[in-house]
Parts: structure tokens; C-alpha cells; sequence
């Protein structure tokens, strides 16, 4: 199996989280999407959060790691969602190949649509893990 890491980013305002609709699997998810060689979980959290919604935001605590064998495709996947914040932009899909909406989902709603975040986003933004990236090390 192939190992693929995905960045998920948790966005909230009054009440409500930011929820984009996927092409691929057509489902609605938090932004997010893989890992490419050579980035940061952050840098591409930055980047697919940009991509899909057209915000800029910044990375805060790491919230999860999810894992799952996703064996049609031959993949070993591991999640990891952040709390973010919005620093700038507006919301404006870039990637229309790959994103159909963007939302802002009531909370209750997003535990339907979200159900591998055991009691749901409220539950998940009381806790944090440690994330650090520690450089290029020689």
C-alpha cells in the first residue's frame, strides 16, 4: 500500500464551519487534500485551504489524526486536522476541477457529514496534540 498524508483544516465563524463539496468522492468534507513532496503538513494545509475556499488562514493546534486502508485505491491514509484562523481572503473556489461548493455548515450539520470525529467538531476543538516540525535535519 502507498502511504498518503492529507490535511484537514477546521474553519469557524459564528457558529458555523466552513465545509467544501468534493468532485471526487462527492461528499462534503473540511478543506483539505494531500501532502505534496516536500511540504509541511502546514504549508499544505495553507495551500489546500487556499485552493478550495480561496481564504488565507493560519495554522493553530493540531486537533486529530485520523487513519484509514483505503484498499479500492491501494492506500494507507493519514489525516491530520488542524484549527485554523482566517487571515485574509474571500471565498472563491480555485481548484473547480476538483471542488463544487463551499459552505458554511451549522455545527450539528457537519457532525452528519464529518461522523469519523467522534463527538463531533464541538468535541474536537477542546482538545489539541502536540505538532511540531522540527527542520531539515544533516
Amino acid at each position: 500500500m502507498n502511504r498518503v498524508d492529507v490535511v484537514y483544516a477546521v474553519i469557524l465563524k459564528e457558529g458555523k464551519v466552513l465545509m467544501v463539496k468534493n468532485k471526487k468522492y462527492n461528499n462534503w468534507t473540511l478543506p483539505g487534500g494531500g501532502v505534496e513532496k516536500g511540504e509541511t503538513l502546514e504549508q499544505a494545509a495553507i495551500r489546500e485551504v487556499w485552493e478550495e475556499t480561496g481564504l488565507t488562514v493560519e495554522i493553530g493546534k493540531l486537533l486529530a489524526v485520523n487513519e484509514t486502508f483505503r484498499q479500492k485505491e491501494n492506500n494507507h491514509v493519514l489525516f491530520f486536522t488542524f484549527n485554523t484562523g482566517v487571515i485574509g481572503g474571500e471565498i472563491a473556489i480555485q481548484d473547480r476541477d476538483g471542488i463544487l461548493d463551499v459552505q458554511w455548515k451549522d455545527l450539528n450539520e457537519a457532525v452528519e457529514e464529518l461522523p469519523y470525529y467522534e463527538g463531533g467538531i464541538k468535541k474536537l476543538l477542546k482538545t489539541s496534540i502536540p505538532y511540531v516540525y522540527q527542520g531539515v535535519q544533516v
